[in-house]
């Protein structure tokens, strides 16, 4: 008999359906799978029969082909267990065909019978509200809380093959209960906690309230990597849609425990040693890579130029375009990228350069050739360039008496209030994000004459041109200008100090 159950796929992050197909006849008992599927979709056949002979489910010796359709698309993943063994039993008529209908099955299956969890889910519950939210979606207990996020699912969560054959055969499919809970909040850190650093702190501010990136350079002990942490706490909270593109993302790369969500924007910090496809993503079976689990948050790059430098120059395509493509020879597949960049490096070898404590012991050519591993273009997609000094030992000890978070993240949300209201039916959704032509338009007659005569002078490039302009714009935004306001000199001056005088 043939039969043919729902599932789906996840390519890249996104979700396209599948059809398992069985047909079973006679002849030497074998299984056979067929439609491009990837070892883990080929060893399904020994784990469906274990799990059901051990469910106590005794199948007759038949020749078994098993096709997923569409056949031209590669399928990997463990998830078509479940829809597998859906299927053998309705071409075995254990199961009538009708308690399939508007299923979506999706699972892995244990040796004992058991649904376990797998990757992806989110971006198939995501697909069925969008397409058919008719559909049932029966998957395993420990995916029911990421598929809970989007609204109007219908999920069955069965703990066994055995359950969910007793479900089917009485004509009916309870609906599960969904919970999903946020990750374990990070540490409480605090700006109000950093002493000094007036300057760095404002340029943190600006980068938070139009998603500029950021690159910090300063001797070792300055407080570089401690003032990019707290990045994260002036931060504006997650929208719920972006909140779903990134559980969506964590999902696929297998980062999601249990019944958790990502409800904070991602902080990600790789360590130096990260190779390219780490960065980017990619590997045999491509995967998001640390610029795409970064994605609506800020990816931090410690001791920037001890990077390889190809490594840094394969973000280039993600800082510009907002998402990276990796290219195979069957297909490629795009990840979402849209991350802040904060960075940090020393000025020399040695990290004393310019500093007014100590002496630096490197000669000019070992400075440069240090300075020369990271690219011009590549600084050029960095808007914010700030030297942050040593505090004094004595300035150590003193009471902080800064601003707290809570306050410098306030204004930050009410900058991004009026970036949502000035890019409103559109896909930008802050500043950096904006053509430069754009915002240029907004800057006032005598601000675009002292940008022009500082482009010219430090020489910059015409996306440093326009990045001064967004970063200007940002700036009259914190200042609670009115959203048709135009940007002042005093705006464009402020937003010219963060560029570096040596490079456009």
């Amino acid at each position: 008999m043939l039969a043919a159950v729902r599932s789906a796929a996840v390519l890249g992050v996104d979700a396209f359906d599948v059809t398992v197909e069985v047909d079973c006849t006679r002849g030497l008992p074998h299984w056979t799978v067929v439609g491009l599927p990837a070892s883990s979709v080929k060893e399904s056949r020994e784990r469906v029969s274990a799990a059901l002979g051990n469910a106590g489910i005794d199948l007759p010796q038949r020749r078994v082909t098993i096709n997923l359709a569409p056949a031209d698309v590669a399928k990997t993943g463990t998830a078509f267990d479940l829809p597998i063994a859906i299927a053998v039993l309705i071409a075995f008529e254990i199961i009538e065909a009708e308690s399939a209908r508007d299923v979506l099955f999706l699972g892995e299956l244990g040796l004992d019978g058991s649904v376990r969890p797998v990757r992806g889910v989110l971006s198939v519950a995501r697909r069925i509200a969008q397409a058919t939210p008719h559909v049932t979606l029966v998957l395993p207990p420990g995916n029911v809380g990421e598929a809970g996020l989007v609204r109007g699912v219908r999920l069955c969560a069965p703990a066994s093959i055995v359950e969910l054959v007793q479900w089917m055969r009485g004509g009916r499919l309870p609906v599960a209960t969904t919970s999903c809970t946020a990750g374990p909040a990070r540490p409480g850190d605090d700006f109000a906690d950093v002493v000094g650093q007036q300057s760095a702190k404002r340029a943190l501010e600006i980068a938070a309230a139009g998603g500029h990136n950021v690159l910090m350079i300063g001797p070792p002990g300055a407080g570089k990597t401690m003032l990019a942490r707290r990045l994260s706490s002036i931060l504006p909270a997650l929208t719920e849609q972006e909140a779903l593109e990134v559980t969506s993302i964590h999902s696929v790369a297998g980062t999601l425990s249990g019944a958790t969500g990502v409800f904070e924007r991602p902080f990600r910090a790789p360590h130096h040693s990260v190779s390219t496809a780490g960065l980017v993503g990619g590997g045999g079976i491509p995967r998001p890579g640390e610029v795409s689990l970064a994605h609506h948050g800020v990816l931090f790059l410690d001791e920037l130029l001890e990077f390889p430098r190809h490594t840094l120059e394969s973000l280039r395509q993600p800082l510009e375009d907002g998402r990276v493509t990796i290219a195979r020879a069957a297909s490629a597949i795009s990840y979402p990228a849209r991350f802040t960049l904060v960075a940090a490096m020393n000025g020399c070898p040695c990290g004393y350069a310019g500093s007014a404590t100590r002496a630096c012991a490197c000669s000019e050519a070992e400075i440069r050739q240090y300075r020369a591993r990271l690219s011009g273009p590549l600084m050029d997609r960095i808007d914010l360039h700030l030297h942050v000094a040593a505090i004094p030992v004595r300035g150590l000890g003193v009471r902080p008496q800064g601003e707290h978070s809570a306050d410098i993240r306030a204004r930050v949300e009410r900058a991004r209030e009026q970036q949502r209201r000035r890019f409103a039916g559109t896909v930008v959704s802050c500043n950096a994000e904006a053509g430069g032509r754009t915002l240029v338009a907004e800057l006032s007659a005598d601000a675009r004459s002292l940008l022009d005569d500082a482009g010219e002078s430090l020489g910059l490039s015409a996306r440093a041109y326009h990045r001064v302009a967004k970063v200007a714009r940002t700036i009259a935004d914190l200042a609670d200008l009115a959203d048709d306001a135009s940007v002042t000199v005093a705006h464009v001056a402020e937003a010219l100090r963060y560029r570096p005088v040596s490079a456009g």
